[in-house]
């Protein structure tokens, strides 16, 4: 791998060639975007890994929004048994609890359900009622290799302070950038000290179009400045 991590988001395994065509080092693996990203099916995982090498970083999320039914719970540990027998090397979730504090109790019983995979913390970090509580719960959670995150529920555009503040804070390496990046804020990033970067739609023309090798080279060119 590069200095940098990058990141794409991948729907299917055209997504996921073209991804590792352009030069990224990993996939996110997410169904449904217009529901910003839910549990994509095992078969998925299992097509993805028979055409492309790049680790898998699954999304384990139910619906829309950050909490999680006890229900819900049970059916993503059975889906997280599935998608690792698939070929998943890692899982993405995190949850709140309804008064938006990070719910340890769902995460800490998803951690435990995929280890020892690692794992990474995503966006909804960013809608916490206290941004800077949730850190400090997520940070020290086992097997935890990055937090999705913008620093901003209106994306990285409006959330570079807290970025900044919490690669000052000696979170960098946990930071995996992603949420509205655009080409712009990597500069300020690098600075930082992050050097993980997730893209998306901006590696495509639309969601309803794949990913492109030549957007995805391109971030990989902005990824690799020092």
């Amino acid at each position: 791998m590069t200095g940098a991590l990058l990141e794409v988001i991948a729907l299917d395994v055209r997504d996921a060639v073209a991804a590792e065509q352009g030069g990224a080092d990993r996939l996110e693996v997410v169904a449904d975007m217009a529901s910003d990203g839910l549990t994509p099916a095992a078969e998925t995982v299992a097509d993805i890994a028979k055409e492309c090498s790049l680790p898998q970083m699954v999304m384990l999320r139910p619906g829309p929004g950050f909490t999680v039914t006890g229900e819900q719970l049970e059916r993503l540990r059975a889906s997280a048994r599935a998608l690792a027998e698939a070929g998943a090397a890692g899982f993405v979730f995190g949850f709140l609890d309804d008064e938006g504090a990070v719910d340890l109790a769902a995460t800490e019983a998803m951690i435990h359900a995929v280890a020892p995979l690692p794992w990474t913390f995503h966006r909804a970090v960013d809608h916490a009622a206290d941004v800077q509580a949730a850190w400090r719960a997520v940070r020290l959670l086992p097997n935890l290799a990055t937090v999705l995150t913008a620093g901003s529920p209106e994306g990285v555009a409006s959330g570079l302070g807290v970025l900044r503040a919490r690669a000052g804070a000696g979170d960098a390496g946990l930071i995996l950038a992603g949420g509205g990046l655009a080409p712009e804020h990597v500069p300020p990033l690098l600075d930082y000290g992050v050097r993980a970067f997730h893209v998306g739609s901006a590696v495509r023309p639309s969601w309803h179009a794949p990913v492109d090798p030549t957007l995805v080279r391109h971030w990989r060119t902005l990824a690799d400045q020092t």
